[in-house]
């Protein structure tokens, strides 16, 4: 329900607060609160029972269909209009899709005292689109829970939200914890990471049927860390018949992912 006219100044404090959410970590620790936007991501939310708290509409785009559809299922939550220039200054992407969402975030979650079938370690993975990705990617190919190490880009931010397209409503746990490292110490499983080293064996001949696993995926330019790499049983490499000598992490991530999902299916 539209909670009156639409909002034309910038000074507005509500309006002051939704924009921090877009660009502050701190802003959304201190509040517990994201923005989700567009749409598709809102729809995502709603669909897994997400705790979507505040609708916000850019005013000359309520009226179309993919939006009003989301007011229409949302009819219980506050919604505030907004002039096409506020919206745009609260907006974390650069073409606004004329909805957003307030969403209130998890609190954080400890690791798990037993490890899943598949966990994937991501370690200081910098740019929220690459993270994104990978969450995706690892909710597409049936991993059980993602553990993200600090340096990450933040889980929660709204562009690493967008990238993951609801991965993060799918996957059965997401966490940002320090303590990951000490934490593999305990497993006695298979650790799988890439490597560019020579005498690595190939993807297509590690065994990935061993559970549980955990893949091992590092920063975008360093790789993984010396002390996470060396957590590794199966140190491995990509087969690349092509001229180049690597590929960007969330692909990397995707050639394993989808290898492991291949073999397994019936």
């Amino acid at each position: 329900m539209s909670d009156g006219n639409p909002i034309r100044s910038r000074q507005n404090a509500r309006v002051r607060h939704w924009h921090a959410l877009a660009g502050s970590a701190r802003a959304r620790q201190e509040s517990g609160q994201t923005l989700l936007d567009g749409a598709h991501l809102i729809a995502a939310a709603l669909d897994a029972g997400q705790p979507v708290e505040h609708l916000l509409l850019e005013e000359t785009r309520a009226a179309q269909p993919e939006i009003a559809a989301i007011c229409q299922r949302a009819a219980h939550l506050p919604c505030t209009m907004l002039a096409e220039a506020v919206f745009r200054h609260i907006s974390p992407v650069e073409h606004p899709t004329g909805i957003l969402a307030v969403l209130r975030t998890p609190a954080p979650q400890p690791l798990p005292a037993q490890f899943a079938p598949v966990t994937v370690v991501l370690e200081a993975i910098q740019d929220p689109g690459n993270l994104g990705t990978l969450l995706r990617t690892a909710a597409a190919a049936g991993v059980d829970h993602v553990h993200c190490t600090p340096g990450c880009a933040r889980v929660w931010s709204p562009k690493v939200l967008r990238a993951a397209m609801g991965a993060h409503f799918c996957l059965p746990q997401l966490t940002e914890n320090a303590h990951v490292h000490d934490w593999l110490a305990d497993f006695d499983g298979a650790i799988l990471a890439t490597t560019l080293a020579t005498g690595a064996r190939s993807l297509w001949q590690t065994d990935l049927s061993t559970r549980p696993l955990v893949w091992l995926f590092g920063n975008e330019g360093a790789g993984l860390s010396p002390a996470l790499a060396a957590r590794a049983t199966h140190p491995l490499t990509i087969p690349m018949p092509g001229r180049m000598e690597s590929l960007n992490v969330a692909a990397a991530a995707a050639v394993c992912l989808f290898e492991m999902a291949r073999r397994a299916a019936p």
